[in-house]
């Protein structure tokens, strides 16, 4: 079994392709043991002096999807990667910001998910903490963005072109090939492509 982290912003349209993949890969049968990370981006184009933004409720609207997800992670397990595939594609696919509980619940209703208690558990702001939380550890091991895999204590940022097609073995064999590289080649600091496919 491969055990690593991969941090995500729904925002993100490459942490999109790579968590659709992790999605197909787990519901494939995946021997993966993923620990998904709410990592905001918004914490990084705060103003000086401005509290972090997990403790901002002036930026709640950038970081109420994420704390939807955390609480559904958190409460409602089994639901979550269902959910979390809806929220990548709603935002990505049909371009709903998720700004507002409204537009989070209609993307969510088919999911049966019960958003009351979502609504409950965000309103505590606990889940922001744990978005706070997650910050500040992938702060120490450097990260930058997402989505990025830390296996051990190793993080590298992965920027991967594709979203998934049918094939969920592809998507197996593309995450088991990433985590496979960054176990196996440490010392590869950076590889990136000069030019995108043709």
């Amino acid at each position: 079994m491969k055990t690593f982290d991969v941090s995500y912003d729904y925002r993100c349209p490459f942490a999109k392709n790579i968590h659709l993949h992790l999605v197909a890969a787990l519901e494939a049968g995946a021997d993966f043991d993923v620990n998904f990370v709410a990592w905001t981006m918004s914490q990084g184009y705060k103003s000086h002096g401005a509290p972090d933004v997990w403790d901002d409720p002036e930026r709640d609207a950038e970081l109420l999807s994420m704390a939807v997800s955390v609480s559904i992670m958190d409460q409602q397990p089994e639901r979550f990667l269902a959910a979390h595939a809806a929220l990548f594609r709603a935002r990505h696919e049909r371009g709903i910001r998720l700004v507002t509980m409204e537009q989070i619940e209609q993307v969510l209703a088919e999911h049966d998910i019960d958003l009351a208690m979502v609504r409950a558990d965000v309103a505590t702001r606990r889940p922001h903490q744990v978005i706070g939380a997650n910050f500040k550890r992938y702060e120490g091991l450097e990260a930058f963005g997402v989505p990025t895999f830390v296996v051990g204590n190793d993080a590298t940022f992965v920027r991967y072109m594709n979203p998934p097609t049918d094939d969920a073995q592809a998507s197996v064999r593309l995450i088991d090939s990433i985590v496979t590289l960054i176990e196996a080649q440490p010392e590869l600091n950076e590889f990136k492509h000069t030019r995108l496919p043709m």
